[in-house]
């Protein structure tokens, strides 16, 4: 059922927020720090008894539910562990009228983050195709000033049309439109739309940055959006999830064909930009 409490309900307190306090002043980068983290938000979870927390994080307010989502613990009791090399680029890189896809939105960490620094010029598309956890995103959406996130509601992927989400009950950021892992979760009709058909459907002329994590399924949502859309809408940037084990392209090598090289590679993705492309 859809949470309506207004934002503010689950503020942290107690025990819980000094957990909150400790876990983010944690250094990232080193394993002891990140074993007392672990420790002390699975306490923290505990004392929850299923609540959300309400919070603040890279400038945005956000309600987190830190149970069966990876990315919510993460961002919730540490957020300097989460993708900080990436952001670190989309933040130096990125022009104040960026246009931004988040693709596998999730809860919206990365849309609102940069819809936060980017000011409101910016146009940010947040893509996220589980229904409960789009609830969560255009909650997190509502309760910030921006005004420039857009909250769309399926998956991208290689067709157009109705596909199965098989949905992981462990780490709902980990649900896919590929079979992955046990397939222990359930499985669920959602719509699906191609990269260029969400493009034009929005009337997008260009893109400054693509974050596309779709849980192994890069590869087929990436190879008919290169060879269909013009060169105009190629992205300057491309922040994608890491899944060289399940591609069935070598999409390296296929970006490479179209300009694009390495400009960073962290423990859970590859960032890619266009070759002429930086942004000023």
């Amino acid at each position: 059922m859809k949470d309506m409490q207004p934002y503010g309900t689950y503020a942290p307190a107690g025990l819980v927020a000094r957990i909150a306090e400790r876990t983010g002043r944690i250094p990232a980068g080193t394993w002891t720090g990140r074993r007392l983290a672990l420790f002390l938000r699975r306490i923290a979870i505990s004392l929850l008894r299923g609540q959300p927390l309400d919070v603040e994080r890279y400038g945005a307010r956000m309600r987190l539910h830190p149970y069966n989502n990876n990315c919510e613990k993460k961002v919730l009791f540490t957020p300097q562990f989460f993708d900080p090399e990436e952001r670190a680029i989309l933040k130096a890189r990125l022009p104040a009228d960026c246009v931004f896809l988040d693709i596998g939105s999730n809860i919206g960490a990365y849309a609102l983050f940069v819809a936060a620094f980017a000011g409101p010029r910016a146009r940010v598309l947040a893509v996220e195709p589980q229904p409960d956890v789009f609830d969560r995103l255009t909650y997190n959406i509502a309760q910030n000033p921006f005004g420039t996130v857009k909250a769309i509601a399926c998956a991208v992927a290689d067709k157009a049309g109705e596909l199965t989400l098989f949905i992981d009950p462990r780490n709902r950021g980990e649900s896919s439109l590929k079979i992955v892992g046990t397939n222990e979760g359930a499985q669920i009709k959602v719509p699906a739309v191609t990269l260029l058909g969400l493009v034009q459907a929005e009337g997008i002329t260009r893109i400054d940055a693509v974050k596309l994590d779709v849980e192994g399924a890069e590869d087929l949502v990436l190879e008919p959006f290169l060879r269909e859309a013009p060169e105009s809408l190629l992205p300057k940037l491309l922040l994608v999830e890491n899944g060289i084990d399940q591609w069935q392209l070598d999409l390296p090598r296929l970006l490479g064909t179209h300009g694009y090289r390495v400009v960073a590679r962290t423990r859970l993705n590859l960032v890619f930009e266009r070759a002429g492309a930086s942004a000023a």
